[in-house]
């Protein structure tokens, strides 16, 4: 079991998107250029988050990608089913025809595997994937009102730099 580069790429454009989505749209170019990702690559992945209601497109000069749905309402799972990602464990698909048409002996550790991996991928939303991002980069913007955080001195407001 192991997650393809279609579930990684889908959720390091996601992030991309998400990071820069508040400025207007986003092209798949500059996601492509700045994750090193085929831009052919992105058009198959982001035509299914499309149809999955992740992302919208806009059309014309300045157009690109926005996020569909607020990021604290967009889940890894959300993504990974959506660009069609098997998170399966089991070699049966979930059938019990592991071993000669019969379920095999670990059957029941692979699916209890997916299902914590389905809980842990359901719980991590992209607003978290985010807020990582930021934290790493020593940015000090609020997520959800991107305005930067100030300290007081001598009663005038200065921003915080990282």
């Amino acid at each position: 079991m192991r997650l393809t580069t279609k579930g990684r790429f889908a959720v390091t454009a996601m992030i991309d998107l998400a990071l820069r989505c508040a400025e207007g749209p986003v092209t798949l170019a500059g996601i492509a250029d700045r994750q090193k990702i085929s831009l052919s690559y992105l058009e198959q992945l982001f035509g299914k988050l499309r149809r999955f209601e992740l992302v919208t497109s806009v059309r014309g000069p300045g157009g690109g990608y926005a996020l569909a749905r607020e990021t604290a309402t967009i889940t890894v799972a959300d993504i990974i089913a959506a660009v069609d990602e098997p998170l399966d464990a089991t070699s049966c698909g979930g059938k019990e025809n592991c071993k000669d048409e019969h379920r095999c002996m670990t059957h029941d550790l692979w699916t209890n595997l997916n299902r914590r991996m389905y809980e842990y991928l359901h719980s991590v939303t992209l607003a978290n994937l985010v807020e990582q991002q930021h934290a790493k980069s020593g940015s000090v913007a609020v997520l959800h009102d991107e305005r930067p955080a100030t300290a007081s001195r001598g009663g005038a407001k200065l921003p915080l730099t990282a």
